[in-house]
């Protein structure tokens, strides 16, 4: 194990968005460390990295989870020395709900899963950033968070305009050390986060591309390039910004 070499962590790695973004940067030389919640497809993952050639390991935590962000990201920055990229993919929807029928748990669920994670593992891995040359932060929010999400969504959208928030104010606090904070903004990607609807109503599924400008939905590899940039030094004076990779989905038809 090249301990000397760059250190990434990706969040929710253990599919869709997130094992792309992973094996990208394995691809880009970095040792990559995944998180997830299914140990067992953890540990299929990294040893798919490995095949690869890829140096990879699995560290399984709820990023939800305080004690246990703040206990493993500790334990990988120990390990390693240093970290030089973090990857706040882990998020999701969480479920929809409309304001007047949202409960309190389920709104305070959305925003753990998609603004505590990210402030949780951030903090974190700070001190270990500032061990890194070149390091960066790169967060995920999303076009709900301009949009403020379809209906049932509205929480969803809130917690990831919080993101883009939080994304510019980490920048302002972390630029004195020379680490970089951005964000990515993926639109329809993909992935298994559709396959409810992809299965249930397939026209559906297939109609979401003629919203989008270049005609096509976005595949996990859009986004892990984008990523890659991000973490690499041709992005060395790109700090506070926040991507859209969407198609120009964000512009609507």
């Amino acid at each position: 194990m090249n301990l000397n070499g760059k250190v990434a962590i990706v969040t929710g790695a253990t599919g869709g968005i997130g094992f792309g973004v992973a094996k990208r940067l394995g691809k880009d030389g970095f040792t990559v460390i995944l998180n997830g919640i299914e140990d067992d497809k953890g540990a299929e993952r990294v040893a798919e990295l490995k095949a690869e050639g890829i140096t990879a390991e699995y560290f399984g935590f709820d990023v939800t989870d305080e004690e246990a962000v703040n206990t493993n990201i500790k334990a990988i920055g120990e390990k390693y020395g240093k970290i030089n990229v973090l990857v706040n993919n882990a998020g999701g929807l969480g479920g929809r709900s409309r304001f007047e029928e949202m409960t309190t748990e389920f709104y305070r669920g959305v925003m753990a899963l998609n603004l505590d994670s990210t402030f949780f593992a951030s903090r974190a891995a700070i001190p270990y950033l500032k061990k890194a040359e070149g390091a960066s932060i790169i967060n995920y929010s999303s076009n709900a968070g301009w949009t403020a999400g379809g209906p049932g969504a509205g929480i969803y959208g809130t917690s990831k305009a919080a993101v883009h928030a939080i994304t510019r104010a980490l920048a302002k606090d972390l630029a004195e050390y020379g680490i970089r904070v951005n964000a990515v903004s993926p639109g329809t990607i993909d992935t298994p986060f559709h396959s409810q609807i992809k299965s249930t109503k397939p026209e559906v599924f297939a109609s979401w591309k003629n919203n989008i400008l270049l005609g096509r939905l976005g595949q996990p590899e859009d986004v892990a390039s984008v990523v890659s940039f991000l973490a690499s030094d041709d992005s060395a004076f790109i700090t506070a910004e926040t991507i859209q990779i969407g198609g120009g989905q964000a512009l609507g038809i």
